[in-house]
């Protein structure tokens, strides 16, 4: 995570930041996913009716690969220094292009896009996010992340 002032956050609307590492997608995963949501069908869990799809493979849930973003903001998002705490605040736009079948690797890429102060010592940050599955050219999804920092 790169770690900036509020004053420098102008110089780095628009920019990319280093992308994070690769994390594995790997079925313990998505059957941990699929219990914790109750989204059991067949093509997250059920590797041998999976095998018969399009996909040859069962898949992540979106939802799986859009919950990793928080990890992914840690990692390679940025953040503000003397921040007090950091909260998701929302999404502005989501959009699911590619499916991440399972043991795949993905990652992810961010641009800070806008950033405004909502009150003094709250900053809302709004972050492109990209998360791309290592060999294939569609990303798995692009999100406008909404963040909000509370600073000294």
């Amino acid at each position: 995570m790169l770690i900036v002032t509020r004053d420098e956050l102008s110089e780095h609307i628009g920019r990319e930041l280093e992308p994070s590492g690769w994390l594995k997608i790997d079925q313990p995963m998505i059957n941990a996913f699929a219990d914790a949501t109750l989204d059991h069908q067949f093509i997250h869990i059920d590797e041998a009716k999976a095998a018969e799809t399009p996909f040859g493979a069962t898949i992540a849930h979106g939802y799986l690969s859009l919950s990793l973003i928080s990890y992914f903001l840690a990692e390679c998002g940025i953040g503000l220094k003397d921040t007090l705490m950091a909260l998701n605040y929302g999404t502005d736009k989501v959009r699911f292009l590619q499916p991440v079948k399972v043991d795949s690797e993905i990652r992810a890429h961010a641009e800070l896009m806008e950033y405004q102060e909502k009150t003094p010592g709250q900053i809302l940050l709004k972050t492109k996010m990209t998360v791309e599955i290592k060999g294939e050219e569609k990303p798995a999804l692009v999100a406008e992340i909404l963040s909000m920092f509370i600073i000294q």
